[in-house]
């Protein structure tokens, strides 16, 4: 590991806009597809595809939002350090303290996923000896420079984008023209069993509340901008290539899904970490050997989430030790450009994992999964006041603009909290829920009893940003963002 230097250099701009499209479809195309998608086919049925378009709907408000935001200031610490410029100091404390709180808790949820799919081949191994061992992993590929990460999780969110590419083929040739010794399925499955919508509308609600943990990364282009080499471009191709890949594969492969597997068979393992529906679609059609190999690369995808997360914990946690927000400490970066410290700070949720796994592994899943749907949830709704504010402020000096503009984001908003209020109706979220919430309040207290007396600010990331957008503009000088 490299040595800190005492003048702290800083982030290093090395990025390719193909390693920012793969880090964010690495945080994405997690365990909230692969495991947690069982949890809203229990609650909304065959109307799940309704419920993931929805969500789909509501990550691409999110990710064209932050995307506008991110083109016109690539800045340290994303749209947390934005929600500080446009909606005021205490705002941005909270968006960053939130989705740091969310990156740390998602890194320990892929690490369990990975512990319950290595269970599909030793069933007696013990959940926390998977988490110790890939959160291991994890760290050494963080560890060392942002180039060497970037290139790591390029390579393993192809495998698993590449996979669900082969999945979606083979799973819709299974549903409609069948293979030899295996008939079409076709698509009976959608409407047996009490029909599409057996729970009705209210069940597509509810289960929204498990389908959005599913989009959680879609803002992570935000946080990557302040490494991309040109971070405009970076950052435009990157949101565009996003917003349509994940709404095609979350929607097509839960069509896959339920259209072959019976809706309650699938529905059983809500609450468990025991398999996977993905699994399930290939041993329940006698192809065993191809279930393993399904079960392979989705562990492949759970690492690669657990790993962009454990990213991007670090470089929220140090740019709110830059501004001291956090531990000034936190903020020192190695000679290879890592914030190492923030780092280690940031590998909590996978201590708060292993803990689990030991004392209650049966709930481990289900409680991180609503607690950092609490925080995830109220980041999305600051993310969106801060674009309408930006706009207000900024108009259109992006080069990058989302369709509708402020109108698009307050529907976002009104469904955000229309999600949210579904998240605390829910059975059995009520303790993990009430526990996100004092953790608010004592976010709140910090803020207010130490952090706002020592703030410092960050125009200096803001300057960094412009020179950041100009050095690939010509040389000429962005002008200053004109505020309310």
């Amino acid at each position: 590991m490299a040595q800190s230097h005492t003048h702290q250099p800083g982030l290093k701009r090395s990025l390719t806009h193909g390693q920012m499209t793969m880090i964010v479809l690495g945080s994405a195309l997690g365990t909230g597809l692969f495991l947690g998608s069982s949890g809203a086919i229990a609650l909304a049925g065959p109307a799940v595809i309704l419920s993931y378009a929805i969500g789909s709907l509501v990550a691409a408000i999110i990710a064209a939002s932050t995307g506008e935001m991110a083109v016109r200031y690539p800045v340290r610490g994303g749209f947390g350090s934005i929600a500080g410029r446009y909606l005021g100091a205490y705002a941005g404390y909270l968006t960053r303290w939130a989705y740091w709180t969310v990156t740390a808790i998602i890194t320990g949820i892929e690490l369990v996923a990975v512990g319950a799919y290595l269970q599909y081949w030793w069933p007696g191994l013990p959940l926390w000896v998977g988490i110790a061992v890939f959160g291991v992993a994890i760290i050494l590929l963080n560890i060392r420079s942002v180039k060497y990460f970037g290139t790591m999780e390029f390579f393993l969110s192809s495998i698993k984008v590449i996979a669900l590419l082969l999945f979606v083929l083979v799973g819709l040739a299974l549903v409609f023209v069948g293979f030899p010794g295996h008939e079409a399925s076709g698509t009976a499955h959608l409407t047996n069993d009490g029909g599409f919508m057996p729970m009705g509308i209210e069940g597509v609600w509810l289960s929204l509340a498990v389908v959005m943990f599913s989009f959680g990364g879609i803002e992570m282009l935000s946080i990557s901008a302040a490494e991309a080499k040109d971070p405009v471009r970076s950052v435009r191709a990157s949101t565009k290539a996003n917003m349509w890949r994940l709404a095609t594969i979350y929607v097509v492969s839960l069509f896959i899904v339920v259209s072959i597997i019976p809706w309650q068979r699938a529905a059983q393992l809500d609450g468990s970490v025991e398999a996977s529906p993905f699994v399930l679609v290939f041993s329940e059609i006698g192809v065993p050997a191809i279930a393993g190999i399904t079960n392979f690369i989705i562990l492949v995808a759970a690492l690669s989430a657990a790993n962009a997360n454990l990213y991007a914990g670090t470089r929220l946690m140090h740019s709110l030790a830059a501004e001291k927000m956090a531990p000034v400490a936190l903020g020192k970066v190695s000679g290879g450009g890592i914030p190492v410290r923030a780092m280690w700070a940031s590998c909590s949720g996978v201590v708060l994992a292993m803990l689990l796994a030991i004392f209650n592994p049966g709930g481990a899943f289900g409680m991180m999964m609503t607690l950092t749907m609490v925080c995830a949830l109220t980041v999305w709704v600051l993310i969106l006041l801060a674009y309408i504010a930006y706009k207000g402020a900024e108009g259109n000096s992006s080069a990058f603009r989302m369709w509708g503009g402020r109108l698009t984001a307050g529907i976002g908003v009104l469904l955000l909290l229309a999600i949210w209020a579904a998240l605390f109706t829910r059975s059995g979220n009520a303790l993990p829920a009430s526990i996100g919430i004092g953790y608010f309040l004592v976010l709140t207290m910090i803020y207010f009893g130490v952090v706002k007396r020592s703030h410092t600010g960050h125009e200096e990331a803001f300057a960094e940003a412009d020179a950041a957008v100009a050095s690939h503009a010509g040389g000429q000088a962005v002008v200053p963002a004109t505020r309310n």
